[in-house]
């Protein structure tokens, strides 16, 4: 699972480790892990950072998150919730909580939180994560979609978004559609969800209405590669 070979400049490599938001991105210098659960803190051999979007079992692993800090010595990025249940396993100068509009760089990385809509969580946050060639990547932990996404997407240009498809309340393959729609990126990926059948809807929903964006539909620990636009 661990990405041993680095991208090329524009270039950004993933890989989707669980059926939920559990993403580790590498860019050319720095490796981020977001939402590490169900997975062995042994895979992630090097990590400079680990993204926390909100406290539900699915997305935050206490023991595994402390683990994988001890072993790699990165920073710990949280909401505020996930921070508070956190702040005794992480050494305090490593522990980080973000809330929406607020940014940290990861030496030329930026790593900004924004809104999240996703009610049964107490301080969801959803990541833009912008590389040091501007590779825009939009992970949208379990959102729904919300209005304001369409100002980010015009704003940011994102190369990359992840749409959650299924699992969480009221997601379903039209919702990650419809985040689609409104951030309009080079490339959806939709995931979250134990379904290939949510995943397939998706895609033909997303040929339909928006031909022009690319389908990922990723496979569990297999490396992708996205570049930036043209």
């Amino acid at each position: 699972m661990s990405i041993e070979k680095s991208p090329s400049k524009n270039e950004v490599f993933f890989v989707w480790f669980n059926r939920y938001a559990g993403v580790a991105l590498k860019t050319p210098t720095k490796t981020l892990v977001i939402d590490p659960v169900d997975v062995k803190a042994r895979e992630f051999k090097s990590v400079d950072a680990i993204l926390i979007s909100h406290e539900h079992y699915d997305h935050l692993d206490q023991p595994l998150v402390s683990e994988i800090q001890k072993m790699t010595n990165c920073m710990v990025i949280a909401d505020p919730t996930s921070a508070k249940r956190l702040k005794n396993r992480i050494p305090s100068e490593k522990l980080y909580e973000i809330e929406p509009g607020s940014e940290l760089k990861i030496d030329e990385v930026s790593v900004k939180a924004e809104k999240c809509n996703h009610p049964p969580a107490t301080t969801p946050i959803s990541f833009i994560i912008t590389s040091e060639d501007y590779v825009k990547i939009f992970h949208t932990a379990d959102s729904l979609p919300f209005p304001e996404m369409a100002a980010l997407g015009d704003a940011e240009k994102f190369d990359l978004v992840f749409c959650t498809v299924g699992i969480a309340p009221g997601t379903s393959p039209e919702t990650g559609v419809e985040i689609v729609r409104l951030t309009k990126p080079k490339v959806a990926v939709p995931y979250h969800t134990g379904s290939p059948e949510d995943q397939k809807k998706f895609a033909e929903l997303l040929k339909q209405e928006m031909p022009k964006v690319t389908c990922l539909i990723p496979e569990v620990n297999k490396i992708y590669q996205v570049s930036k636009r043209a």
